[in-house]
């Protein structure tokens, strides 16, 4: 008996080794941090930001009768704003992969590799997956990493994130996949991998690997609520299947060819389904058709429910602009719809968003908005707009919606790219401009503390605390 008790603990030991070493629960991530950290690099950008100060001591609020006679006393004003951030290598002449918000506006961009810097050019930028690709400027040759498969990664996997976080260079920290397919209102082709690896400011386009070496993801967003400023175990990261398309259209290309079908969409409600007699929730509701798109072409129209696209089935309405996009520019491809109680099928040459009417219109737009720094705060702004109200279902009309945060910032770490500022000291603010001259009038009454209301990237209302210097 004790001889059998003695063979079945030997048994359950090998069993457990074995499990130990197949890299389910590793007993060490030094060899793999040690493999994969030359291919990691530090990204560090300047700009120079313009702004104009008035010569008075007093300002007049927006819409003042006096306002324009007064701005030729305004006096444009030049500093250089800095930011960091992280990146990585995927091939040996020096393509490098991080995130656009990290160079977006750069004056110049400095990759440091192994305590070595090097001056680096922007090949292609993608705002909408918020990636970009730049190549540094040298013949060196240097030490690369491959995508790995993010299809293939699961929910409870081992990770490990490599980046710069507030400018600590080679920083490594290990979590799980906690979460996959997460749509966080970030973009119109939200798709990320949830993860618990430490995430903090400056690990923005930083790579994501599995326990292979690969890369699966790219670090983009974290959640940091209340008056933290950093990880509480939730970040985000890019798939690199979603990923490795937009890099290699940016590379052969300089910019990016998405598919574009040319309607305008909403959610399916429990409602709507069972008005029109549809089993269940699904689908996109087509709101409206753009004049001679794709979509008009076929015969789609307003009040059609696309259920299915190019074979790949419509669940929500936020997954048909990813398999749309996703899906070749040219492809004649088949679309289900359900309009009048009944399944109907219509065909349609596929063409690319980036030459359609509604594409150039929104970047037109773009360029036209004015944008407002906020010198106190070191923080720049721009209006709240329709697009925004409409693209985040926000039930606000005014604000400032914030495009940039300086790593100098007393709220770098509180405040995040799209967030919008409603409120500050209970004052509702209006615009961008009445922003600023809020803030303004505050500091010259002296009060260093404020209290701004903000609607963050999760449309969740908070409050934020900071005391200026």
């Amino acid at each position: 008996m004790r001889f059998f008790q003695k063979t079945l603990l030997i048994i359950v030991l090998f069993k457990l080794s074995s499990y130990s070493n197949a890299g389910a629960v590793p007993d060490s991530f030094a060899d793999l941090a040690e493999k994969l950290m030359p291919s990691v690099v530090n990204i560090s950008t300047t700009q120079t930001v313009r702004t104009t100060s008035n010569q008075f001591p007093f300002q007049f609020p927006p819409g003042h009768p006096f306002e324009d006679m007064f701005k030729d006393f305004q006096k444009p004003t030049e500093r250089k704003a800095s930011s960091l951030g992280s990146g990585f290598i995927i091939k040996e002449n020096g393509i490098v992969i991080t995130n656009n918000h990290v160079i977006a506006g750069a004056d110049d961009i400095l990759v440091t590799v192994n305590s070595k810097a090097y001056k680096a050019k922007v090949i292609g930028a993608d705002p909408y997956m918020d990636i970009a690709v730049l190549k540094m400027e040298t013949k060196d040759k240097f030490k690369s990493v491959d995508f790995g498969d993010s299809d293939k990664a699961r929910v409870g996997d081992w990770v490990v994130a490599i980046g710069n976080p507030f400018g600590l260079g080679g920083t490594v920290t290990s979590g799980i996949v906690s979460a996959r397919n997460r749509d966080i209102g970030m973009t119109r082709y939200d798709d990320f991998i949830q993860t618990d690896a430490s995430i903090n400011q400056g690990n923005s386009g930083g790579p994501l690997f599995n326990l292979k070496g690969e890369v699966v993801g790219i670090n983009t967003a974290i959640i940091a609520p209340g008056q933290s400023s950093g990880s509480i175990g939730i970040g985000f990261a890019i798939p690199s299947n979603a990923a490795s398309k937009v890099i290699d259209q940016l590379i052969n290309y300089g910019e990016t060819r998405r598919g574009w079908l040319g309607v305008r969409i909403q959610e399916v409600t429990k409602e709507i389904a069972e008005a029109v007699e549809l089993k269940k929730p699904q689908g996109a509701l087509v709101a409206s058709v753009g004049e001679k798109s794709p979509a008009d072409k076929a015969g789609v129209k307003a009040g059609d429910i696309i259920l299915k696209f190019d074979g790949k089935t419509i669940d929500t309405m936020r997954t048909l602009p990813k398999v749309v996009a996703n899906t070749e520019v040219g492809k004649n491809v088949e679309i289900q719809i359900w309009r009048n109680k009944k399944l109907l099928t219509k065909k349609l040459k596929l063409g690319r968003l980036e030459s359609s009417e509604e594409f150039k219109e929104k970047k037109s737009k773009q360029k036209k908005t004015k944008e407002f720094e906020i010198e106190k705060l070191k923080i720049t702004v721009r209006d709240l707009n329709k697009e925004d109200i409409s693209s985040r279902d926000l039930k606000i009309t005014k604000g400032a919606v914030i495009t940039e945060v300086s790593s100098s910032s007393p709220l770098n770490g509180q405040l995040n790219v799209n967030d919008i500022i409603i409120e500050v000291k209970r004052t509702p603010i209006t615009n961008s401009s009445d922003l600023k001259n809020l803030v303004d009038k505050i500091v010259k009454q002296g009060d260093k503390n404020l209290l701004l209301l903000i609607i963050d990237n999760n449309n969740r209302r908070r409050y934020i605390g900071v005391k200026l210097k």
